[in-house]
């Protein structure tokens, strides 16, 4: 399972001292939703630069326009961008051939999407179908988890996000998500380094 730090509410200038931390221990660098928000590509650009080994992703969570929104990222240096799972299948069909086109990889964000649509969406194999507690929920991962699961399971890659914690990442390694997504958790941390260091070997116990 891959290690995906999500890096959001900060300057760029803390968003890179924080990955340069975990850097060692982590898979993927997500750059937040709310990151984007306040800096806009330059923030994609800046970490790419700092960091242009890592696999980035840009969570942009595009909802329409995407021909345009999927172009400009990964223009930018992203590897992976997201697509709402609520969008139109049209707009997430764009965001898969512009994928392909940058020869890139892409993620559908299952927030709040329904059970027939998440059904309807595993048609996109080439993507990475993300099980996502939103923010505002706090609580009820593992239901959601379990849930979801009965239905894509055998989707190629799943990845899992919301409230990952020590407490709970043994669950999650036992549904076989392909990746666990990890903000707080770690970024809130007092030690980022070591926190991101467990959660690793956490994940890559037997």
């Amino acid at each position: 399972m891959k290690l995906q730090l999500a890096v959001d509410r900060v300057s760029i200038e803390k968003a890179i001292e924080i990955i340069a931390e975990a850097e060692k221990y982590i898979d993927i660098v997500e750059i937040g939703t709310s990151l984007i928000k306040d800096f806009g590509l330059l923030s994609v650009q800046k970490i790419r630069q700092a960091f242009p080994e890592k696999i980035i992703l840009a969570d942009i969570k595009t909802n329409d326009e995407a021909e345009y929104e999927f172009s400009a990222v990964y223009r930018a240096g992203a590897d992976i961008a997201t697509v709402l799972g609520a969008a139109s299948l049209e707009t997430i069909k764009i965001c898969q051939n512009i994928a392909r086109q940058f020869k890139k990889k892409y993620m559908i964000d299952l927030l709040e999407t329904s059970t027939e649509k998440q059904i309807t969406l595993k048609q996109f194999s080439d993507g990475i179908l993300c099980v996502h507690l939103p923010s505002d929920k706090k609580t009820g991962l593992e239901s959601l988890i379990s849930n979801t699961l009965s239905h894509i399971k055998d989707f190629p890659t799943l990845s899992v996000a919301g409230g990952i914690n020590v407490d709970n990442i043994e669950n999650i390694k036992k549904a076989n998500f392909d990746i666990a997504i990890i903000g707080g958790a770690i970024t809130k941390s007092d030690n980022i380094m070591e926190s991101a260091k467990k959660f690793k070997l956490l994940m890559e116990e037997i």
